[in-house]
């Protein structure tokens, strides 16, 4: 869904598997310092086929805040995966913890065509949680949704919003937009890491698959000492 906008590819880098490739300094670009409550390092990157856009901003494009558009238009500060490819992000000191409700939110750029949330145009990713990256939990996500443009347990078919992330402390969906998920689904009370596989069959150009912005975490574990 990116529009003739989006700059040309090469050559994606791929991290090594168990070591980040990047790191955000505070979790968000004039933070001043404070770590705002989202991901914060990539620890690795498979892109598959007709992946490319945002790889000139990579890791930096996908850690910190979103930068969402709204309901009307897909964001372009996004990461697209291709077809089938996956990622693994990392939350520093403070991990995902489960709270009451959603723990955390992945941003993509979906949009309603014609303003109609029924209409949504999605790409859709399935989502996995893990407390050391050897043991995974997915949530589960059915591709074909249950109509009305929706897609409970997928990542990438909710808009995310416009607005100001250090005035919304905690995360609120309500404010942010973005697909929530909750940690009583999958059995875990904290999570270090998240993983992201993109689910479309193929694409064109270097813009297929899902199209990462952030992931943010609603309910945080303490502080390490």
């Amino acid at each position: 869904m990116i529009s003739a906008r989006k700059r040309s590819a090469g050559a994606l880098w791929i991290c090594g598997v168990g070591a980040a490739c990047g790191t955000g300094e505070d979790g968000s670009p004039g933070a001043g310092g404070a770590r705002l409550p989202y991901a914060q390092a990539v620890v690795s990157f498979e892109p598959g086929p007709g992946a490319g856009f945002g790889r000139d901003e990579f890791p930096d494009v996908v850690l910190g805040p979103p930068a969402g558009a709204g309901t009307g238009a897909g964001a372009l500060d996004v990461l697209s995966l291709g077809a089938g490819g996956t990622i693994v992000l990392a939350f520093g000191d403070r991990a995902i913890a489960n709270g009451l409700g959603a723990d955390l939110v992945v941003f993509e750029n979906p949009f309603w065509a014609g303003g109609d949330p029924a209409s949504v145009f999605a790409e859709l990713g399935e989502v996995s949680v893990s407390p050391d990256g050897t043991d995974w939990r997915t949530f589960s996500c059915d591709p074909a949704g249950i109509g009305e443009g929706r897609f409970p347990g997928c990542a990438g078919w909710t808009p995310t919003f416009e607005y100001d992330p250090a005035d919304v402390l905690p995360i609120d969906p309500v404010q942010t937009g973005g697909d929530v998920f909750d940690l009583e689904e999958v059995s875990l009370e904290s999570a270090r890491y998240v993983r992201i596989r993109d689910l479309s069959d193929g694409g064109e150009g270097t813009s297929a698959g899902f199209d990462l912005d952030a992931v943010g975490v609603i309910h945080q574990t303490p502080r390490d000492p």
